[in-house]
């Protein structure tokens, strides 16, 4: 069986972010070691040039973060002291999502084992995100011309503003998101396609859900599908809000995997978030994205 492509840097686990931090940055180390366990290998990206981070965010707002020059307010909207470490993995992640968005395309499905980061919009960073990784993959991707059109399918339990905003008025990139609706970001920029849903859904509900929402966004007919499936939406995490059980959240995947592929539509899957206490717990739920497209 071919194996999926996955793409992983040691960058993207910050190690001047503390292990007790509300956000549990060791994740993604612990990812790339259960999935080495399993027999998976992974292909290094580059660091993100600065003229594509241009791309989807303000030069100056990428200058202050690649110099550590960033105000402290800022800083604290994002949720990290801007360290070197905070500007390598940002960048990297950034990156990540380029090479496995060009994987997808000839694979017809690749992972990064990071990014995700949809409240970074085109002037600050927000809730954890420094750049916004799929936003800067598809404009440089459309901007090359490796495709026409780009759908967003955004299943983090937080709504992807950032995504929104940078893509407001961009008729080749259709955004989709489902969130929980009483979960932050308070502010909600329209999408193209919002789905909120209420506190405390679980698995049958959300599941009805996201049938009709990834008809909805695969009706635009995209060239390639940025597929962000964060795990937030669990039960067991602390900033979610909805009630999915692992067996809901590896359904969902499963879907958005199958749906794409029936279309032979390529994906390009990204992480997102996940903030249960347990890393190790987090970590697990990640890989269960790449099994769903295995």
């Amino acid at each position: 069986m071919r194996m999926l492509p996955l793409v992983h840097h040691p960058d993207y686990d910050a190690h001047t972010v503390a292990d007790d931090h509300r956000f549990p940055m060791r994740k993604y180390a612990l990812v790339a070691e259960m999935l080495q366990a399993e027999g998976h290998a992974f292909i290094a990206p580059v660091h993100a040039p600065e003229n594509w981070l241009h791309l989807a965010h303000a030069p100056a707002y990428v200058s202050a973060i690649l110099s550590q020059t960033l105000d402290a307010k800022a800083a604290r909207t994002i949720g990290f002291e801007m360290t070197p470490a905070i500007a390598r993995r940002s960048r990297a992640a950034v990156g990540g999502t380029c090479l496995a968005a060009r994987l997808a395309l000839e694979h017809g499905a690749a992972v990064n084992l990071a990014g995700g980061s949809h409240h970074a919009g085109p002037e600050a960073g927000a809730g954890f995100c420094v750049f916004n990784d799929v936003a800067v993959a598809a404009k440089l991707l459309l901007e090359e011309g490796a495709v026409r059109r780009v759908a967003v399918i955004d299943c983090d339990v937080h709504h992807g503003d950032g995504t929104a905003l940078i893509f407001a008025g961009e008729p080749r990139v259709f955004t989709a998101s489902l969130h929980c609706q009483e979960n932050w970001p308070r502010t909600k920029p329209p999408s193209d396609l919002d789905i909120g849903l209420p506190k405390g859904t679980g698995d049958a509900a959300y599941l009805a859900a996201l049938e009709t929402f990834v008809e909805q966004a695969l009706a635009t007919a995209p060239d390639l599908v940025f597929y962000n499936a964060g795990v937030d939406p669990h039960a067991d995490d602390r900033l979610g809000l909805l009630s999915l059980t692992d067996e809901g959240l590896g359904a969902r995947d499963r879907y958005v995997a199958a749906a794409c592929a029936s279309r032979a539509i390529p994906l390009c899957g990204v992480l997102g978030g996940g903030y249960s206490t347990d890393p190790r717990a987090v970590a697990r739920r990640h890989c269960g994205l790449v099994a769903a497209l295995n």
